[in-house]
């Protein structure tokens, strides 16, 4: 006796999914679906969250959720909801006015991928020459917030050096690394104008009374501040003579490193011609 055929049940094709999910408006093509499908086999919520951050242009601010909902072609409700969670990790920032801006989560990302994907292969070789030029030890610091760590470090060939190693935390508000970190962070004060005119920072005795050091700031894609570059040694090797020698090689560096890791080394390249130019200046008279 033949078996009996359980009844076949068929999906409706995603197309027709998608069509009873969305709606037409008076003036335009059919928002959104409000169904979970994804074109591309993924969940379209992270989708949606996903279009909603890339709706921000380079040159944007803040966006309302008007000019979101125009640009994404999602309903002010989708966004609302998603941007509960956007909001909630770090993603998104909200106002009282009610416009949005990018969140710091993104900028952690961010400087995470340039770190670990093409910092090391840029910078350390551009240390080496530093370090071969100098004779001093070259060291990267990130800021990461009221510390800096040392990300990479090129050691000098010389018995008495300072030492620092790779993954050491240093204070902030001292030596010349941690005042090019807080400058090109936005703090406030003449000494911070000044480093962030001049682009380069030089400190005797801090945070250790034995050493000295001179520091430039290196930006990454969106002129992130990825960190900064320090050349030190010891006072009795890094005296006014190595530092006024040096500003001018470091410049020349965080210039190269900025625009390798996608940055504008504009300003940076515009100090180091006005550097050049006072150089001069005092040969001739």
């Amino acid at each position: 006796m033949p078996q009996k055929r359980s009844p076949v049940i068929r999906s409706q094709p995603q197309k027709q999914l998608r069509e009873r999910g969305s709606q037409r408006t008076k003036n335009g093509p059919a928002l959104a679906p409000a169904t979970p499908l994804s074109d591309n086999g993924g969940v379209a919520a992270v989708d949606r969250a996903l279009t909603i951050l890339g709706a921000f242009d380079p040159g944007d601010q803040r966006l309302t959720l008007a000019e979101l909902a125009k640009r994404t072609r999602f309903y002010k409700s989708t966004i609302l909801r998603i941007a509960q969670t956007l909001l909630r990790l770090g993603y998104l920032q909200r106002f009282d006015d009610g416009c949005y801006q990018i969140g710091p989560t993104l900028l952690m990302l961010g400087a995470i991928y340039q770190r670990s994907l093409r910092l090391g292969d840029i910078l350390l070789p551009l240390m080496h020459e530093l370090a071969d030029q100098t004779g001093e030890s070259v060291s990267f610091y990130s800021r990461h917030g009221d510390v800096r760590v040392c990300l990479h470090r090129v050691d000098s060939k010389h018995a008495v050096r300072d030492h620092v190693r790779e993954g050491d935390v240093l204070p902030l508000d001292r030596g010349s690394g941690g005042h090019i970190l807080r400058a090109f962070s936005g703090a406030k004060g003449k000494l911070y104008e000044t480093i962030r005119k001049e682009h380069c920072y030089a400190s005797v005795g801090e945070p250790d009374p034995e050493t000295a050091g001179i520091s430039v700031p290196v930006f990454g894609s969106g002129q992130l501040l990825l960190g900064a570059l320090t050349l030190a040694g010891p006072r009795s090797r890094i005296d006014e003579t190595f530092i006024a020698n040096a500003r001018a090689l470091l410049l020349r560096v965080a210039a190269r490193a900025t625009s390798e890791l996608g940055g504008a080394a504009g300003s940076i390249d515009a100090t180091l011609a006005s550097l050049r130019a006072s150089k001069r200046r005092n040969v001739l008279v």
